[in-house]
This record gives structure tokens, C-alpha cells and sequence, in this order.
């Protein structure tokens, strides 16, 4: 087989091949007797209606298709073979010439992978930030804990304050009319986690059980129902229960009872271990983030339209798919971003960010020579299963239908070793950022 290649615009090539006449007519025969088992025609088996009649049923044409799909695999793969091309899509037909006796020449259309120029990589001197572990982390955790395994208990000697929660009915009513959906009865309020207007919660502190009283609002501006944007309310509140959160005692009988863990001692550590687990991954993700930061901004690489165009419209599914989810419309979601071209703008550098993202680290991969094991492929689904709370053999059963996921799960681990290669083969200081902006070496 002979190959030409011709660079066309940007990263597209044109290669014209032309394989010999003897396997062509070789393929055209094996058509003729494919198309044959399928066919029903007048005066003949199936099978056996000879070339001749084959060609006047259903046409030359029909058959060269039907043959070219049983040379073009081979030859399609050779072809890029031959030339050393590093492919990023399927190769396109673009023309051919079949004809009985002589070579076939058939010229397709490939896009080619553009070429990343890399910076430096290794030997990078780069600070990376990682916020200070927040004063009190330690008995913040421990009360989250106690608070799981808390209860609720009516008080009856005291007003209501603001860590309680409350049970009232209430009715609102705004420029003398009662509000749509303003009123209730045994409504249900935790007074330090209030989601409603603003001072509202704070009122309902301070009275007894059976206290009945008006709460004195002003709707926000930017309060959805436009009757209401910025409106004096009044709401006529009857307060019929107050409760408060009561804290297990902490000792080894609670712990026992409520955890894995047989002592307090056992459970403090357990918390601790996880905060420090904590900071070490915030720690790791930080430095994979700036190092790579650093690596993008000294590689450059010209990428072109038709894959940008690509990947936006990759970008556009993936939102249609998570909107569909939340069953929100797509049209309804572009009504509510204000500006469909502010919108795709961001799409398409968005687009750029993450192709560039993916060339930048294919090329670093054959640079320093990744190689995929099937240690690593385990491994990954182990993590996958754990993360998603699917068992490993359900995830390698969707990998064996849809090849998609494979080649998504090999990305994913490409992904990781560079970025694991790279923060080993740079010099990273560890900076700590503190909540007052002051930084000290971690």
C-alpha cells in the first residue's frame, strides 16, 4: 500500500492511499457473496444468484460500500501507522476511486493531536498554601459527634433562647393583608439555624410557653415574591413548645454504645486522626493544584476551533444532563443566567482550560513514560467502589460494556500519576495560611 500525506489547516491531515487492484477485487467478490446470503431474488437460492445479477439488483455502488468496510479497518489503521500520526478522532472518507482491475485509492481526513511546547516541569521552587487548622477544630468535631447522639427536652422553668428550638403557630400580614403562605400551625423552628427573614428568629427569644405576641419584619429587597421586595411585615405568633438539645455524657459507656470504639480516649483519637487526615489530603490536593498551576502557565499550545467547538459542546451535554437531573429546564436555565453570550463565553474558555489541561499532561505521560498496570486499574475501582458505595465487581461489569468508561478510568489514572510525578520532582513549600492573613511555614 502507498500513502501521501497532506497537512491541511490547523492539526488536519489528508492521506491518500492506494491498495493494490488484486485485494480490492478480493474484498469486492467477498461483498458480492455477503450481500448474496441476504438478498432475495426471483429465479435464484439465496446465495446463489451469480455476480452479474447481484450487481443489477442492487447496484455497484451498494457493493464497493460493503467491501471498502471490509478493507478500511486494516488499512485505515496502517495508514496512521505508517505515518507516525497521533490521531485524535475517527479518520473520514473523503473520496475514492473503485474500479474493477486497478489499485483503489481512497483519501480520508484525520485530525492530529497539536503539538504542546512544555516549560520547565521539574525542579520548580512552589509555595503552596494551606489554610491553618481552625482554633477549636478538635472540640468542634467532638461536639458534632455528641450532637448526633443528642436528644430533645421540653423546657418548662425558662423563656426560650436563642440555641433552643420552638414550636408556634403563626400568621403574617403585610400592608394589612394576610401574606400567601404566611401562616401556620405547630410550625417548627431551630432559633440558631433560622432560614427565615431576617429578625425574625431573634424575636421568638425571651418569651414563655403560651406567650402570644407580634414579630415586626421587613421583607429584603431581593425577596422573590415582588408584592413583598422590601415590605414591613407583622407577624402574630403563639408559642406553644420549647425544646432543648441535651449532650450525652461522655464516657466509656456512651462511646461503647454509640461508636466502634470502647473507650474516650480511643474516640478522641480517632477524631484527631481524622482531622490530621484531613489537613494531609487538603495539604496534597493543594500542592498537585499549584504545581500543575505552574506547569500549564510555562507549556503553551495552539488549539484549534473544531476542537474547542468539540468540547463545548461536550461541556453544553454535561450541564443538560445535570439540569435534567434536578428537572430543570434547559431554556429556563438560560433564561436565568441573564446572558446567553456571557454564557457560552465562559463555556469556551472553560473548553480551553480543560483541553489544554489534557494535552499539557498527555504530553508530560510520554515524557516520563507512564505506564498503565492492571495494579493500577484495581486499585482505582477499589477507590471508585468505596467513594460511590457500589461493589467492585458491578463497576468492572459497566467497564466491560461501555468502552467509554475504560478509557475514562486510564485518563483518570494517566491523570493522577503525572500529577503524583510532579509534586515529587518539585521543591514544594508548605505555607499556612491563617484566618488573619498573617503565614508561617507549615
Amino acid at each position: 500500500m502507498k500513502t501521501t500525506l497532506t497537512k491541511l489547516k490547523d492539526n488536519l491531515v489528508s492521506i491518500n492511499m492506494v491498495i493494490p487492484a488484486n485485494e480490492a477485487s478480493t474484498a469486492y467478490n467477498t461483498a458480492v457473496m455477503r450481500i448474496a446470503q441476504h438478498v432475495n431474488i426471483d429465479g435464484f437460492r439465496k446465495g446463489k444468484a451469480p455476480k452479474a445479477v447481484i450487481e443489477r439488483h442492487v447496484g455497484v455502488d451498494r457493493i464497493q460500500q460493503e467491501a471498502l468496510e471490509i478493507l478500511l479497518p486494516k488499512y485505515l489503521g496502517q495508514a496512521v501507522y505508517d505515518n507516525k500520526l497521533d490521531t485524535i478522532t475517527q479518520p473520514a472518507i473523503t473520496s475514492y476511486k473503485y474500479e474493477n482491475g486497478k489499485d483503489l485509492e481512497v483519501t480520508f481526513e484525520v485530525e492530529t493531536r497539536p503539538e504542546v511546547s512544555l516549560g520547565s516541569y521539574k525542579g520548580l521552587d512552589v509555595k503552596v498554601e494551606v489554610p491553618a487548622v481552625e482554633d477549636g477544630a478538635f472540640d468542634k468535631a467532638l461536639n458534632a459527634f455528641l450532637t448526633q447522639h443528642s436528644s430533645m427536652e421540653l423546657v418548662l422553668d425558662r423563656p426560650s433562647s436563642e440555641t433552643d428550638t420552638v414550636v408556634f403557630d403563626f400568621e403574617g400580614k403585610a400592608n394589612g393583608e394576610l401574606i400567601q403562605g404566611g401562616s401556620a400551625k405547630g410550625y417548627t423552628l431551630d432559633l440558631a439555624h433560622s432560614n427565615f427573614i431576617p429578625g425574625f428568629a431573634e424575636q421568638l427569644v425571651g418569651h414563655n410557653i403560651n406567650d402570644e405576641f407580634d414579630i415586626n419584619v421587613t421583607f429584603p429587597e431581593e425577596y422573590h415574591d415582588e408584592k413583598l421586595k422590601g415590605q414591613p411585615a407583622v407577624f402574630s405568633i403563639k408559642l406553644k413548645e420549647i425544646k432543648q438539645r441535651v449532650l450525652p455524657e461522655l464516657n466509656d459507656e456512651f462511646v461503647q454504645k454509640s461508636s466502634q470504639f470502647k473507650t474516650v480516649e480511643e474516640l478522641k483519637a480517632d477524631i484527631q486522626s481524622y482531622i490530621d487526615n484531613q489537613r494531609e489530603t487538603m495539604k496534597k490536593v493543594n500542592a498537585e493544584n499549584s504545581v500543575f498551576k505552574s506547569v500549564i502557565e510555562a507549556s503553551s499550545v495552539e488549539i484549534p476551533q473544531n476542537m474547542i467547538d468539540r468540547e463545548v459542546e461536550s461541556l453544553k451535554a454535561d450541564y443538560r444532563q445535570r439540569l435534567s437531573y434536578q428537572g430543570i429546564d434547559w431554556d429556563s436555565f438560560m433564561q436565568s443566567q441573564g446572558s446567553e453570550s456571557e454564557f457560552n463565553a465562559n463555556l469556551i474558555e472553560d473548553a480551553k482550560t480543560r483541553i489544554k489541561n489534557t494535552l499539557v499532561i498527555d504530553k508530560i505521560s510520554k515524557e516520563i513514560d507512564v505506564k498503565l498496570e492492571q495494579a493500577d486499574f484495581q486499585n482505582k475501582i477499589a477507590q471508585m467502589s468505596g467513594a460511590y458505595g457500589v461493589n467492585p465487581q458491578d463497576l468492572l461489569k459497566q467497564f466491560g460494556q461501555n468502552p467509554d468508561f475504560l478509557s475514562s478510568l486510564s485518563q483518570q489514572i494517566i491523570n493522577d500519576k503525572v500529577r503524583e510525578y510532579l509534586v515529587s520532582n518539585n521543591n514544594i513549600e508548605y505555607v499556612e495560611v491563617k484566618s488573619d492573613k498573617q503565614t508561617v511555614e507549615a
